[in-house]
């Protein structure tokens, strides 16, 4: 059995839906099992559909019955094959209307009011598998076993979703059926319907391609796998043939468009593999992500996230003063603020954060043990690489920065042994992704030369202008 989730992009459409009924119909001896997002934005049109029902009294699909109606359409549905998305249409309508009447919008009332989204795709996807002679069902996920608690828009499987999903799903796919299950939704003891939180979808697939024993998930997107760097900052980025978990996890961590490591957590735990493919080159090989790699390039990839704030505290007390990181924390953990990087000393920490808090009563109280300087406009480059390597990656990183004249403001090694990030300011972020990747990743290195002698009133180019030009150098390992 292989599980293949794809993600609303892939499935936006009628041109789409075709493409991925052409990609199932090629590997249906390997008992697929799919797992689908909401049609393209459907999401983000219904809890734009709630808001105006709850703030403004506004009931409308409008957006939503045109996707699907003209999907419907221009795949040549018969009134038959529409019967389960008319009744799901006109359910959403009611709930909008319920919204607009008591004007009340609920965590648990937007879980119910999203799950419309992948009930809908499901149901058009399954109905075109169907009339193109792929024997297809939809199932809603807790048709087929997914239990969860009662978090409601973050909420986590039961320990019971283990052993009813497979008996659920695995004789469906014995009779040689095509299930085609809601991602990102579920249901709690109580028959709510809940949400999964960040990378839900995926999650749905890793889940059931763990519990079910099958020999891999594989996870359609628009890129051919993991690449070694954001395409649209290096356009002569390159996929990684195969990571592990724990470089995956991090890549996900600092900016790069892989799995969340929420949704591999199932995987880890059985190690079963996770191929990240491309739904619109599904002739590349794309990327595995495996348990542990014997031999590892010095850096498989570059990541980098943006718009992050540094903050910079001082103890203020006597030096050893216990009791001051301890400190520090609680105030960050009393706001629920989510720290990224950490550097500390016995006296000092710096830490970031997401740029979009308001730190004016953290800093008014760490002010009481510590000063306290906030800077914001920065960004975090992070380098995935081989642990053993680690010295000549910070070497190598270092030497970038300086010839391009880029400072680097704190640096940091998380507890995997994977990741080397570093704090620059965030309008130089993507030059450096740029030298880091042309030093690591391609024929040309960025090695600083003496410079000639300018001419007479003239002075000798700057470094950054030099490293730009990409010197040629010998290969390195």
């Amino acid at each position: 059995m292989i599980v293949m989730k794809f993600g609303g992009s892939s499935v936006a459409n009628a041109e789409r839906i075709r493409h991925v009924a052409d990609i199932v119909r090629s590997r249906l001896e390997r008992k697929p099992v799919l797992v689908l997002s909401a049609m393209g934005d459907t999401t983000d049109h219904l809890l734009e559909a709630g808001n105006d029902a709850y703030r403004k009294g506004i009931v409308s699909i409008g957006r939503i019955e045109k996707l699907h109606h003209t999907t419907m359409k221009a795949l040549k549905f018969s009134a038959a094959a529409r019967k389960n998305i008319n009744p799901l249409l006109e359910e959403l309508r009611s709930l909008l209307v319920g919204i607009s009447l008591i004007r009340e919008l609920t965590p648990r009332t937007t879980d119910y009011l999203v799950s419309f989204g992948e009930r809908l795709s499901v149901r058009i996807v399954a109905a075109w598998l169907n009339s193109v002679r792929i024997k297809a069902e939809a199932f809603d996920s807790w048709q087929v076993g997914f239990v969860s608690d009662s978090g409601y828009q973050s909420a986590e499987l039961i320990r019971e979703s283990w052993n009813l999903i497979p008996e659920k799903i695995i004789p469906l796919t014995e009779a040689g059926l095509v299930p085609v299950v809601t991602g990102f939704i579920a249901r709690d003891v109580n028959s709510n319907i809940t949400t999964l939180g960040r990378g839900g979808s995926d999650l749905s697939a890793t889940m059931i391609a763990a519990s079910c024993g099958a020999d891999e998930a594989q996870v359609w997107k628009d890129v051919d796998g993991i690449l070694t760097a954001d395409p649209r900052i290096v356009k002569d980025a390159r996929p990684v043939e195969t990571v592990t978990y724990d470089e995956a996890s991090e890549m996900a961590y600092f900016g790069a468009q892989v799995l969340h490591p929420r949704a591999m957590q199932p995987c880890m735990k059985t190690g079963t593999p996770v191929l990240v493919k491309n739904s619109y080159n599904p002739e590349a090989p794309g990327t595995r992500i495996i348990p542990s790699l014997e031999k590892k390039a010095p850096v498989r990839t570059i990541t980098s996230r943006r718009n992050v704030t540094l903050v910079d505290i001082v103890s203020t007390r006597m030096l050893g003063q216990y009791g001051f990181l301890a400190e520090v924390f609680s105030a960050f953990a009393r706001r629920s603020l989510s720290v990224d990087m950490v550097a500390t000393s016995e006296v000092s920490v710096s830490l970031t954060l997401d740029a979009a808090h308001d730190l004016t009563e953290l800093k008014k109280d760490l002010s009481r043990i510590a000063s306290v300087e906030i800077r914001t406009g920065r960004a975090i480059v992070t380098i995935i690489g081989n642990v053993r390597r680690s010295s000549e990656i910070l070497a190598r990183a270092f030497r970038t920065c300086q010839i391009i004249g880029v400072p680097v403001q704190m640096v940091s090694q998380g507890a995997s042994k994977v990741n080397i990030s570093f704090i620059v300011d965030d309008v130089e972020a993507a030059e450096v992704v740029r030298a880091l990747h042309l030093d690591f990743f391609s024929s040309l290195d960025i090695r600083e030369k003496k410079p000639a002698a300018a001419p007479a009133g003239k002075k000798a180019p700057p470094a950054a202008a030099k490293a730009r030009q990409g010197l040629p150098r010998k290969e390195s390992s």
